[in-house]
């Protein structure tokens, strides 16, 4: 097995078919927030789904996207007219006051594992916003335990461009110790030479860790939602759908 971590061409092109935009509540939320923007940052942008719809449907303005995998964009590169950068937030250009929105989806967020690492994201975020800029992301509540699921939600077939059945399984680890959440995706076709192998680790925090976290980069939190459609944040919200902004 090869452990590609969507640096793998071919395992990226199989994620927007995994995740299917229709299928997506989060881009329908994010989406109106992109194209009233005049500037986006786009963290963990995967492969490009999101600005390349706001391109599609008329943002005139700077759109960029930023993603740690080569393999994601490769597949973000065939939209030309949006800025795509390869790294993270520690590793990205300096960039100062240049976005008037950022956000992370798909759990982009959760993917900041240490304390330290998060401090530094969270202070790269609050740097790159405008004055009147916001930042927007989501998490999956904790209290929900959404991963007890997952092995069955997230394990299923699609077809590739190719024709080919490709099957994923995935399977959590564990017991799940703390706040981290582990789990393995493997990825089968008819005619590959082996799997591919995926692996992601979450963490997953509350509310009240991530309004600390954001208090100490200088973000103050504006909005919080509990699901897709903007309702009331509570202790059985499958999300926590958060937007900062820098003190008013």
């Amino acid at each position: 097995m090869v452990d590609t971590q969507f640096s793998d061409r071919r395992l990226a092109a199989l994620y927007d078919l995994f995740c299917p935009w229709d299928e997506r509540g989060d881009f329908a939320f994010y989406l109106p927030l992109v194209m009233s923007a005049r500037s986006v940052l786009d963290v963990g942008c995967g492969t490009g789904a999101l600005l390349r719809r706001a391109r599609e449907d008329g943002h005139t303005g700077r759109l960029c996207g930023l993603d740690p995998g080569a393999g994601m964009l490769e597949v973000a590169r065939e939209c030309p007219d949006v800025e795509w950068v390869l790294g993270d937030l520690l590793s990205a250009p300096g960039w100062s006051r240049e976005f008037q929105l950022v956000v992370m989806t798909g759990h982009a967020f959760q993917g900041l594992l240490g304390d330290d690492e998060l401090r530094g994201a969270l202070a790269a975020v609050a740097t790159a916003l405008t004055d009147d800029g916001r930042f927007v992301f989501e998490t999956r509540n904790p209290l929900v335990r959404e991963w007890e699921d997952w092995n069955t939600r997230y394990s299923g077939e699609v077809v590739d461009s190719a024709g080919t059945v490709v099957r994923c399984v995935c399977e959590v680890e564990t017991p799940v110790r703390g706040d981290l959440v582990s789990a393995t995706y493997t990825y089968t076709g008819g005619g590959w030479e082996r799997p591919l192998l995926s692996r992601s680790t979450l963490r997953f925090l509350g509310p009240d860790a991530l309004a600390e976290l954001l208090d100490e980069a200088g973000l103050v939190v504006a909005e919080q939602f509990g699901d897709w459609d903007r309702g009331p944040l509570t202790d059985t919200s499958p999300e926590i759908i958060t937007v900062a902004h820098r003190p008013r």
